[in-house]
């Protein structure tokens, strides 16, 4: 036999020739390990078909699926200074950055990106998991900030898709500097009354987790992403007990109040879209200021707090220790929305009402802090909530035995 494998096969190879079969044209799902067709694959948005488990997708494949018609504007993220420390390990930082832009063809870990979804004007501040992991440096802490900038200028909805391992360590002090700049962006979208998206993806993690990826108005989540700040080993060994099935997931924080919506691939653009239809009508309904009400009401209600808290010497004794407790509650420009207010007037005046000479205090009517027309009179003996717009003053001899 040894004249048709040394001699036959050689030459009918050499005849025929071999051909090349493309790598990557199956792949294996990570949870149920079925072997998928890369483009049965493409077409499913890299969802597994027959277990549903959504596996990572490229930053610019997850734009085009999530804006109107896949059309969108990229915006330049500004430029920062390139390995400040000098930083090196096993290889130069700037050799990795080099290695990270040739392999994705991009400057940094984060894209800015402008356009509409369900007809909305939205910006996307997205991260790209293939550069370093997705890091946040420098770059990606300027990207936040111009990402926000845009959004209030155009009036537009800012939506941040986080992919990312937490800071990148190659950058030290600096890149923990972008922990707050990036809470301060958010705060700049809010300020202005625009919706701010968080859809969170797998993984979600260290510093991104820690800042911006955890103050939206709304958080979305794929289904079965790693969402959380440390590993799940190193929980387990700092607190030496086993964790709970599921944990750090995205079903695992949607039932502990961290998500909003668990939400599949395929139905992201409609939900998003719905969502942003309904908070952007609210706030073009509102001049782009969409907590404008809400302050002026609890300007108002707060009036009655104030003057509370500048009278204290003229309240018996359980009333004074109320007052001193409510220097720490009532803020100072008096901005309390309308559940924490309630609740903590109604301590206070538990706390009053301790007080058998408090209790002397009858029929004395105070205005509700809405306006004059439709309020009505309450008085304090009849409801907890009710405060005396004009404050007793008790005899020299009470003021004496209150000090005393």
């Amino acid at each position: 036999m040894n004249w048709l494998t040394n001699f036959i096969r050689p030459k009918i190879r050499s005849i025929v020739g071999a051909k090349d079969v493309p790598e990557n044209l199956w792949q294996k799902c990570p949870s149920c390990e079925g072997m998928l067709f890369h483009r049965d694959l493409n077409e499913n948005l890299n969802v597994c078909s027959h277990c549903g488990y959504h596996m990572k997708m490229g930053v610019m494949e997850r734009l085009r699926h999530l804006f109107d018609n896949g059309e969108f504007t990229r915006h330049k993220v500004p430029d920062v200074p390139v390995d400040p420390l000098r930083f090196k390990d096993k290889k130069k930082y700037t050799d990795r950055l080099k290695d990270a832009q040739h392999k994705t063809a991009e400057k940094d870990a984060i894209i800015v990106a402008e356009g509409k979804i369900g007809g909305n004007p939205v910006v996307i501040a997205a991260f790209n998991f293939e550069f370093m992991g997705g890091s946040m440096g420098a770059a990606v802490g300027e990207g936040i900030v111009r990402g926000a900038e845009i959004a209030v200028q155009h009036h537009a909805a800012f939506l941040a898709i986080p992919a990312s391992g937490g800071a990148r360590m190659q950058e030290g002090m600096i890149s923990l500097i972008q922990l707050p700049r990036s809470i301060i962006a958010v705060q700049m979208v809010k300020d202005a009354g625009l919706p701010y998206f968080v859809l969170l993806t797998d993984p979600t993690t260290g510093g991104v987790s820690a800042s911006f990826a955890m103050l939206g108005d709304v958080h979305l989540a794929e289904p079965g992403c790693m969402i959380g700040f440390a590993g799940k080993r190193v929980i387990e060994e700092t607190i030496r007990e086993q964790l709970p099935e599921g944990f750090q997931t995205a079903e695992y924080c949607r039932d502990h109040g961290v998500v909003d919506i668990v939400c599949p691939r395929k139905d992201l653009p409609q939900t998003l879209g719905n969502l942003l239809s309904l908070l952007m009508q609210r706030s073009l309904a509102t001049g782009g200021d969409r907590d404008a009400g809400r302050r002026q009401n609890n300007l108002e209600s707060s009036n009655s707090l104030k003057h509370l808290k500048n009278n204290v010497t003229a309240l018996p004794t359980a009333g004074k220790r109320a007052a001193k407790s409510l220097k720490n509650l009532v803020p100072a420009n008096g901005d309390l929305d309308g559940d924490h207010r309630t609740a903590r007037v109604v301590k206070m005046v538990s706390l009053m009402e301790q007080d058998p000479e408090w209790k002397t205090v009858r029929n004395i009517e105070t205005d509700t802090g809405r306006d004059t027309k439709k309020s009505k009179s309450l008085q304090i003996s009849n409801s907890p909530t009710a405060l005396p717009a004009v404050l007793p003053k008790p005899s020299p001899k009470k003021r004496y035995a209150a000090k005393g």
